[in-house]
């Protein structure tokens, strides 16, 4: 059901995508620099990482350390200093529209409703409207939002509110999930089944997502591999390959040596700046 249509739908083509050849993203040597008025701000330094097609891959670091600014460089939406990134071998130089990104908040439109509010995704983009209807109407199957296509964003819970920006995100059929701490906000019951969900969604769609969260619980729970950042400018300091293979029911999981071994040795790198969930 969730094949990528979006893009033979628009070119009216119907043959089959090509098979897929190296990686989904490849960052290489990347060091990002801001200069402002009063000072230098060095945010990421010598950053090399490569996602596969699939791929579920968690960022975890302490704030500041520029989990968020490397998102956006995938994205293309901050420069490199130097090093660069490429999208499915294309390099990144500018607005990727191949990628969604989903926010710490959702950011809703408050004047339309949740079916209209996925759908402003296909009008920014000029996608066939028959099309969009009929992917807004899967994706909020998939979401468990059925039932709530008329609804406005003040009658929906955050959690609900998260579920309609993701299925904006996902509306374009984008080769690249970005999610910056999309659950920061939620109380934590919330957060634990939009992890569930998240992941369940992962696991049915096979699209690639990259995750950065605050939460070493989510980081691991969540991704197929884990990468720990260190303190401002920003490096990659260790990396995990997370061995629970297969469908993650919540709480098992939990309990999996495999889940304690890794949070543990996450929370270790991080210090005291690691959550405690």
């Amino acid at each position: 059901m969730f094949a990528r249509t979006a893009d033979r739908a628009r070119d009216g083509a119907g043959s089959e995508p090509p098979a897929e050849q190296g990686p989904m993203v490849d960052i290489h040597g990347v060091d990002v620099t801001f200069r402002t008025k009063d000072r230098t701000v060095h945010a990421l330094s010598g950053i090399d990482l490569t996602i596969q097609h699939g791929e579920f891959l968690s960022i975890a670091g302490p704030s500041g350390c520029g989990k968020s600014t490397l998102l956006r460089v995938i994205a293309g939406l901050t420069a490199t200093s130097a090093g660069g990134v490429t999208l499915r071998g294309t390099p990144v130089e500018g607005p990727r529209r191949d990628v969604g990104f989903v926010f710490q908040r959702a950011a809703l439109l408050d004047w339309r409703n949740a079916r209209d509010n996925i759908l402003f995704q296909a009008e920014m983009r000029g996608l066939p409207k028959a099309w969009a209807r009929r992917r807004t109407d899967e994706l909020m199957e998939m979401t468990g939002l059925t039932g709530f296509e008329k609804a406005m964003p003040f009658e929906l819970s955050g959690g609900m509110q998260q579920r309609v920006s993701l299925c904006r995100a996902l509306l374009h059929e984008p080769d690249v999930l970005l999610m910056d701490e999309p659950f920061g906000a939620l109380d934590a019951l919330t957060r634990e089944n939009m992890n569930v969900e998240l992941r369940r969604i992962w696991e049915d769609t096979g699209m690639t997502v990259v995750l950065v969260t605050h939460s070493v619980a989510e980081a691991v729970y969540l991704a197929s591999r884990s990468v720990v950042m260190g303190p401002r400018p920003g490096r990659v300091i260790e990396e995990f390959d997370i061995a629970i293979h297969g469908h993650r029911e919540y709480e098992p999981t939990l309990e999996n040596p495999e889940f304690q071994r890794v949070t543990a040795r996450i929370r270790e790198l991080l210090g005291s700046t690691a959550t405690a969930d």
